[in-house]
């Protein structure tokens, strides 16, 4: 359960304290709203909150713009305590384009906070999402406390001079949401500000036009009293902390078990979302005895595994989903020969091909009971955050 209640109207310079809360980003898959995310995670973990993050995008194929398929959302759960999920249902929902809202407003809690980017409730954007009526104007939102931002205009507006595009001054609308949220929240500008000038060290006009807009985001929370609230430091444990994700924690934990088994791991793997950031951050710790070889298909990866796990290395695989269906030959090849092979199942939604960019727990029972004849094997998954 969150720790967060339906966020009260707290305008003005008076920011009521509250122990923690769930906001979502939503917009299109090219609205950068991963990027935000991002940035507001870092800031919240450098200010001290615990924080659990949940990222949900679509395919690489990007969806049509503006429809339900293509909606991109980044969910972080903060809060002044210790936390265990990325939270049940946001208390605040950004939402970028009328597709995003219909997508993502019957998770928003009720009472909720609503921030929507007006510009983009425009006829042919509503008819994309499905919308019959405006939702902004047919009473359907009221049961959320809603605020109405032309983000769009007022990020072009704010960019004039920069030497940007107006396609670049709009896709600056990212960070002027940011920059409203970092207002709403008191969260400091200048990380954000300093990763900028980094990422576009070499581009100034589009590092100069983010900041700019995110300023322009940050004032205009200021200027039009939005509500306010503080979530407090988290009291825990003294210790460096980093942030970390699920795939290169894993990768780490098979690197210290190598070293700890005094055995040089080989990792054969085929590249399938969302298991593929493990071979990524393994192929990055030759120094530690680490050999990766990216194979031609998931039989080829397996079968490489096992033949590692022959001449005396760590044999792993990593897979997903469908991947694991061609690696049930090989599975019980090894219990056959009883060699250890680790396959790492990073499961995600539906059956056949399914939906690469959701997770789901959806290969439990084929890890356990799917392979031929009397050949039981070991499974080690969560039951809990």
């Amino acid at each position: 359960m969150t720790s967060q209640v339906a966020p009260l109207d707290s305008t003005g310079a008076d920011r009521k304290e509250v122990p923690g809360v769930v906001v979502r980003i939503a917009g299109d898959s090219g609205d950068g709203m991963q990027l935000t995310g991002d940035r507001f995670t870092s800031i919240a973990a450098a200010f001290g909150n615990d924080l659990v993050t949940m990222p949900d995008f679509p395919a690489e194929i990007r969806a049509p713009a503006g429809t339900l398929a293509g909606v991109s959302a980044f969910q972080i759960h903060f809060s002044d305590h210790d936390i265990m999920t990325p939270g049940d249902e946001p208390g605040v929902l950004v939402a970028m384009n009328p597709a995003a809202l219909k997508a993502n407003i019957t998770d928003l809690m009720t009472g909720g906070l609503l921030i929507v980017n007006k510009d983009s409730f425009e006829r042919r954007n509503l008819e994309k999402a499905g919308y019959g009526d405006n939702p902004l104007a047919d009473g359907t939102l009221k049961g959320y406390q809603v605020f109405e931002i032309p983000m769009t205009s007022m990020t072009v507006e704010a960019v004039k001079g920069s030497g940007v595009t107006k396609k670049e001054a709009e896709r600056s609308k990212n960070m002027f949401a940011l920059g409203v949220l970092s207002w709403m929240y008191s969260r400091p500008l200048e990380p954000t500000i300093d990763y900028l000038e980094r990422k576009f060290a070499k581009k100034e006009a589009i590092a100069n036009a983010n900041i700019a807009a995110l300023k322009a985001g940050h004032a205009f929370g200021e200027t039009a009293e939005l509500s306010a609230f503080e979530v407090k430091p988290a009291t825990l444990a003294p210790g460096t902390y980093r942030r970390i994700t699920g795939n290169q924690a894993l990768a780490y934990g098979l690197v210290a078990a190598s070293v700890h088994a005094k055995l040089p791991l080989f990792l054969g793997s085929y590249p399938i979302t969302p298991a593929s950031d493990v071979l990524h951050e393994l192929s990055r710790y030759k120094n530690f005895g680490v050999r990766t070889l990216q194979a031609e298909d998931e039989i080829a990866a397996a079968s490489m595994a096992l033949g590692a796990a022959f001449s005396g290395h760590l044999g792993v695989t990593t897979t997903s989903g469908p991947g694991l269906d061609l690696k049930s030959e090989t599975l019980g090849l090894a219990v056959a020969l009883e060699l250890p092979l680790i396959v790492v199942d990073i499961q995600r939604g539906g059956p056949s091909t399914g939906l690469p960019t959701k997770t789901e727990q959806s290969d439990l029972l084929h890890a356990l009971y799917g392979r031929h004849g009397e050949s039981p094997l070991p499974i080690v998954a969560s039951y809990s955050p």
